[in-house]
């Protein structure tokens, strides 16, 4: 089947990512926050048979790290327990799901990881989000689970446009230099899942090429970052020291600094 063809239904439509994916899958049936809340299993199941999409893309998610450990319970039904209900609601249908996961499963005790890792979160978004991922798995079998990071875009707050903004605010700007990641921009992330589409069911890790600190991605992005040690800059979430997600299973995505420079010219 071509993927033009395909009858898609997407969650989340308003947020960053959503609204990408909403330009890629043009035809597809578009839900915001405000038309569904996800935490509403019946809502969510009803939904999903009531369209009879042949792939759902779950690209809903409470994505605020550090508010997360102040609203656990928020956390949990948000990036936990909805995505089993979608997930339920795909396999009554004879579904495809994508759904959205993150970095922030492992510890970072590693350099990098590859999909056949062990995850261990250290924060309640990693946990929540893992929660998700499990509950996905232990539902249905056609699942495209994408596991990102460090995501930036045109739609949502996001690391790019707050470094900009301090940047015209503070003389020096202090960004931490021993954490390390993939950024990676929304736009490229929802082409590439229109690819992942009809792909083998499984775990996938897709970011842009390059793995750099959060002070490097800053002085790409402005002139007057400045580095300091997590320590200096403590953040009411733990964050892993390395959260590399290496992408084993489909072609490589550009380098982040030519996708940070396309988003800038934007």
């Amino acid at each position: 089947m071509v993927v033009g063809e395909i009858k898609t239904l997407i969650f989340g439509a308003g947020g960053m990512l959503g609204t990408e994916l909403c330009v890629v899958f043009p035809n597809a049936v578009k839900l915001a926050h405000n038309d569904l809340d996800i935490r509403d299993r019946e809502k969510v199941i009803e939904t999903i048979e009531m369209n009879e999409p042949d792939v759902v893309i779950n690209a809903a998610a409470y994505t605020a790290v550090d508010d997360c450990e102040d609203n656990k319970e928020l956390a949990y039904n948000v990036n936990g327990a909805a995505p089993g209900y979608i997930a339920e609601g795909c396999s009554r249908v004879g579904a495809e799901l994508v759904h959205y996961s993150t970095d922030y499963i492992f510890d970072g005790s590693k350099k990098e990881y590859v999909e056949a890792d062990p995850p261990n979160p250290i924060n309640i978004y990693g946990s929540s989000k893992l929660m998700g991922d499990m509950n996905i798995i232990n539902k249905m079998d056609d699942y495209r689970i994408i596991r990102t990071s460090w995501l930036y875009g045109a739609n949502g707050k996001n690391f790019v446009d707050t470094m900009l903004m301090l940047s015209g605010k503070m003389d020096k700007v202090k960004v931490v230099n021993d954490q390390f990641g993939k950024p990676t921009y929304a736009f490229d992330l929802a082409r590439k899942t229109k690819e992942l589409v009809g792909l083998p069911a499984g775990t996938y890790h897709i970011t842009n090429e390059g793995v750099c600190s959060w002070y490097e991605f800053a002085s790409a992005i402005i002139k007057n970052a400045v580095p300091c040690t997590s320590h200096e800059f403590p953040r009411k979430a733990k964050r892993p020291k390395y959260s590399v997600l290496v992408n084993t299973k489909t072609s490589p995505m550009r380098h982040w600094r030519d996708a940070l420079a396309e988003y800038l010219n934007k």
